[in-house]
């Protein structure tokens, strides 16, 4: 069963962040809190939504999708980017991978947004295989740029000087 996220589901959203994490092989870049988490889903003006797999025998959590819309210039519509799509490790394989990616695509058509876009990493072949299954196309001549920590403040600390600049002239 899919279903959308309610603030009940906050601290096992949290948990599967923190276990996408520790796959990742990046557990020390999850930070996020779960009153960060729980603001950015359901506070006055939702960042991201998230989508919850449970399994239909038990009821328990078994995966998330979080995701946003973006926006393409080039198509004039709104979009889906999805940030996170995690199934538990017990329960893979039985299609709920699968029904999120369904439900977000329901969700674009209904919707009108013309892309439904994520980011997968090279070695993980096994979810790379799966996206390709279902005939998503790897965006070949794209790389995925970031900024953050100190080379993110360096360039913020440009415009405050530069509006320091304007003023003073």
């Amino acid at each position: 069963m899919i279903r959308a996220a309610i603030p009940a589901d906050i601290p096992e959203i949290h948990a599967m962040v923190r276990e996408l994490a520790e796959y990742e092989r990046a557990l020390a870049d999850a930070r996020a809190t779960q009153q960060q988490l729980a603001d950015a889903l359901f506070g006055e003006h939702p960042a991201a939504f998230a989508l919850i797999a449970q399994d239909d025998v038990a009821g328990s959590v078994v995966g998330f999708a979080l995701w946003f819309r973006n926006f393409s210039t080039w198509t004039g519509t709104h979009g889906v980017y999805l940030e996170d799509l995690y199934v538990r490790p017990q329960a893979r394989g039985g299609g709920h991978g699968r029904a999120l990616l369904a439900e977000l695509a329901a969700i674009c058509v209904e919707r009108g947004y013309e892309r439904f876009e994520w980011s997968v990493l090279d070695w993980n072949t096994p979810a790379v295989g799966f996206y390709q299954a279902l005939g998503a196309v790897p965006q070949d001549g794209w790389t995925v740029q970031r900024l953050a920590g100190e080379p993110l403040r360096a360039l913020a600390q440009q415009a405050v000087d530069n509006k320091a600049t304007s003023l003073s002239n």
